[in-house]
């Protein structure tokens, strides 16, 4: 079981940045529903910990507050293309550090998040709008892709 004191602090902080930035890319991707959207992200932490004790490091993952810095970014597309990129990065420093079904584990719960804001904002009679669907696809790459 892997756990915090396996990472460099930079590292854990890009690990867990990356639930809270899969969400923020997928609340800036369309317009409206930003509260709902927030409130649905929080509600998918509470969840993980609910079902708390499948992976140590998953539980000191989302019990760690989540924190995106919205911010420090200009547009849309530099959060979207920034996340992604952390998105990735935090993968690969998974891969070095945890175990395959660790990293698996965390990109449920990177997928299951972003999916749970998607659909928490219907938009034109749209569960999810074609702007959110398109970043679930990059957020899936993002997180799929092997940084190995």
């Amino acid at each position: 079981m892997t756990t915090r004191e396996a990472f460099a602090p930079e590292e854990w902080r890009t690990v867990l940045e990356g639930p809270p930035t899969a969400g923020m890319i997928v609340v800036m991707a369309s317009s409206g529903g930003m509260f709902r959207e927030t409130f649905a992200m929080s509600k998918a932490y509470a969840e993980a910990r609910e079902s708390h004790g499948q992976s140590e490091l998953l539980d000191e993952i989302v019990s760690a507050r989540p924190k995106t810095d919205r911010g420090k970014y200009s547009s849309r597309e530099e959060l979207r293309d920034d996340g992604l990129r952390r998105l990735g990065a935090a993968v690969a420093v998974l891969q070095e550090k945890a175990t395959p079904d660790e990293v698996e584990g965390y990109r449920r719960f990177v997928l299951a998040l972003a999916d749970k804001v998607a659909q928490a904002h219907r938009e034109n009679d749209q569960t999810v709008s074609p702007a959110e669907a398109e970043v679930l696809d990059q957020i899936a790459q993002a997180v799929r892709a092997d940084h190995a």
